[in-house]
């Protein structure tokens, strides 16, 4: 039955894990000035959050991870430019959930490279072939993922193949993506069958072995883990496990994680080994999918152009009243955390965008169209005063970021400070407005508390207004799982 929302419960998730999500509250910049946080470019949970609804029911909340539903579209951002590898883009418009309200988008893009351009591969497969790998939309959706890949990389490229189940096996040492070691490469791929028993923590040390004995100083190191997330059996002590993938990252061997199938789909687990292994996490629901995590997105997926970046926002309090960061729930820092370079934050890939939303509670309403007040010159803040240092009264928020080079130790700031401003939602771009529709459809997903006036209809308005030109498909189809939410949710 459905709750008193509307929403009926979740499917059946068998021994699916994820992580405990608490929507972000709202706080006051008088008390809490500092927004901090890693930044995070993984789009697993869009791709996992689909595969439900495409099964016909709603995911559970803990799954919907906002900010990875966000990131999953491309958007309009300006290149980088100068030295710095990032640059940044925002845009103020009214909230079209909370009347009197404002959503503030921080865009931000990395620097690209042509394929052409991309440093030579030592990429090392480790794949999961235990038993609960057999249904098809595992392990043999793996083999055509890789196969994918495959066909992306050149004869300067050399690629390892290390599986496990009951144990540990290097079914392929290293080797040059020539004609013939491509030839010999696919064959082993084909050859790969489900077995039993899941050892990923012994896989692991095999595989980073592989690919420390055979580093290219300056190239690509990476292990692909593809996996249902099943870690049990070998190093059974998580932390050992999270300990080993550190010390091979901060050695510049990156660990990148697919995961794949359902019912077994151990997210939680998948996450945090990519966020310790400098490396992201794409779910592969499909070979659509895989297509776009190992095509489209292949330079991104590969190479790491900016590590440990940090996110860091401070709000004017006589301009804002107080603020909710939209997701990023589970990359939270602490704010003294942000000039700490030891502190392990994410990484961003060649061609990556990252999309940050906030919504904002003005300090003063905006009277803008009304008549002057007879009694006073403008509304005054409720609350206490609060004492401003002069010469940034009109500024809406300060935005900095701290990065450091894939090799580097020490990071590198970049602060821009941003005038508020006024703008009538049905104003915005269509890429506002497209990110807006994903942010409401998450927090629908999550009955969030803060969803305001929302409805699917007006989440479906808001998607179609900013679908835009489209190349890929990608907003139409969410136009389309939306609808499917809402069928689902049994909400008119």
């Amino acid at each position: 039955p459905a709750d008193r929302f509307g929403f009926r419960p979740g499917p059946e998730t068998g021994t699916e894990d994820y992580a405990s999500i608490t929507d972000n509250p709202f706080k006051s910049p008088a008390t809490a000035p500092l927004s901090t946080f890693s930044l995070d470019v993984d789009t697993a949970s869009y791709a996992n959050v689909r595969r439900f609804l495409r099964e016909g029911s709603l995911p559970p909340a803990d799954a919907v991870r906002i900010e990875e539903l966000i990131n999953y579209f491309q958007y309009d951002y300006p290149s980088s430019r100068g030295n710095d590898p990032l640059a940044s883009v925002i845009e103020i418009a009214d909230c079209p959930w909370r009347d009197g309200h404002k959503l503030v988008r921080i865009g931000l893009q990395a620097a690209s490279i042509d394929r052409g351009e991309r440093p030579r591969a030592n990429l090392v497969f480790l794949v999961d072939v235990s038993g609960s790998m057999q249904p098809e939309n595992k392990l043999p959706l793996v083999k055509r993922s890789l196969r994918l890949l495959l066909d992306r990389l050149g004869q300067n490229d050399a690629v390892s193949i290390v599986t496990y189940a009951g144990e540990s096996r290097i079914a392929l040492e290293p080797t040059t993506v020539s004609d013939a070691g491509r030839q010999r490469i696919v064959g082993v791929l084909e050859g790969l069958r489900a077995g039993s028993g899941t050892a990923g923590s012994a896989g692991i040390q095999d595989a980073y072995r592989l690919a420390t004995n055979h580093f290219i100083a300056g190239g690509v190191n990476r292990v692909l883990l593809c996996t249902d997330g099943d870690f049990n059996i070998g190093i059974t002590d998580h932390g050992a496990l999270h300990q080993l993938i550190e010390e091979k990252a901060r050695s510049g061997v990156f660990l990148s994680v697919l995961g794949y199938g359902m019912g077994n789909t151990k997210d939680s687990t998948m996450e945090l080994l990519a966020d310790k292994g400098n490396g992201n996490y794409a779910y592969v629901d499909s070979f659509a999918e895989a297509r776009k995590v190992l095509g489209e997105q292949l330079e991104g997926t590969l190479v790491t152009i900016a590590k440990d970046v940090k996110v860091q926002v401070e709000f004017n309090p006589g301009r804002v009243r107080s603020y909710r960061l939209i997701g990023y729930e589970n990359r939270q820092l602490r704010d003294r955390d942000f000039n700490d370079d030891t502190r392990d934050a994410g990484e961003v890939g060649a061609g990556h965008q990252v999309t940050v939303l906030y919504e904002i509670e003005p300090a003063v309403p905006d009277r803008t169209g009304t008549d002057p007040l007879r009694y006073q010159p403008r509304p005054v803040p409720e609350g206490p005063p609060v004492t401003l240092k002069a010469g940034h009264g009109d500024e809406l928020l300060n935005l900095r970021i701290r990065y450091k080079a894939p090799d580097g130790d020490q990071s590198r700031l970049i602060e821009k400070p941003v005038k508020d401003a006024s703008k009538e939602f049905m104003h915005a771009g269509s890429d506002f407005k497209f990110t807006a529709a994903v942010a409401g459809y998450g927090m629908l997903l999550r009955n969030s508390p803060h969803r305001g006036d929302l409805t699917w209809d007006a989440v479906l308005r808001l998607a179609e207004q900013g679908v835009g030109t489209d190349r890929e498909g990608y907003r139409a189809e969410f136009v389309d799982l939306a609808r499917k939410a809402q069928q689902l949710s049994g909400r008119p």
